[in-house]
């Protein structure tokens, strides 16, 4: 190897290490205290649950909050592992499931916040639209009556849970829960969902 390719191999060591230190620094100027995005599995989000709840334990003594943001992060989680069209499977013994997202934990005012993204289904997109509109309007109280209704009932065909899952997210946020989509294709679409607590 030259002296002139050495050089050149450093200089881009140092640029790679800049380009993440920014990274890094600008998350942290966005109040992100955990972030995850990849594969995940029940056994990943119970690895990064108790990372989490670590780590807002340091950040509030109230736990309360502790527990709501925990409670928010474990069903957005679990919902890009049962959503996501973005999935790997593999009959293994045991088997291996793996659906891909991002998940993103910050604090924002004196309030936590909790971020996910992943791909759906656009064909799901507009129900999914729907139902968060529904929630949106709700307060707190009819929120309260609609998770009791919907316990009561037999889940949505097709369902894996996820109704609940985004009233029990709706319930525990502070505020209304903002969602977004963005058109990928005419077979997919991004999903993204954020509650503050």
């Amino acid at each position: 190897m030259t002296e002139f390719a050495t050089q050149r191999e450093a200089d881009r060591g140092g640029l790679i290490a800049e380009e993440v230190l920014d990274f890094q620094r600008n998350m942290t100027r966005r109040g992100i205290i955990f972030s995850f995005t990849g594969y995940i599995s029940e056994g990943i989000l119970k690895a990064l649950g108790d990372a989490l709840r670590q780590k807002i334990r340091l950040e509030s003594t109230d736990n309360k909050t502790v527990n709501r943001v925990f409670s928010v992060f474990v069903e957005q989680v679990q919902n890009i592992i049962r959503y996501s069209a973005e999935r790997i499977e593999h009959e293994a013994e045991p088997p291996v499931e793996l659906s891909s997202g991002m998940i993103t934990v910050g604090s924002e005012k004196g309030r936590f916040f909790v971020i996910c993204g992943n791909i759906i289904a656009r064909e799901d997109a507009d129900t999914l639209g729907g139902r968060l509109s529904e929630l949106q309007g709700m307060d707190s109280e009819a929120l309260r009556r609609f998770y009791k209704e919907k316990l009561r009932e037999p889940p949505d065909e097709g369902s894996k849970g996820g109704s609940i899952g985004l009233i029990e997210i709706a319930r525990r946020a502070s505020e209304p829960i903002q969602f977004d989509f963005e058109h990928l294709s005419d077979a997919y679409s991004y999903f993204v969902l954020k509650a503050y607590i």
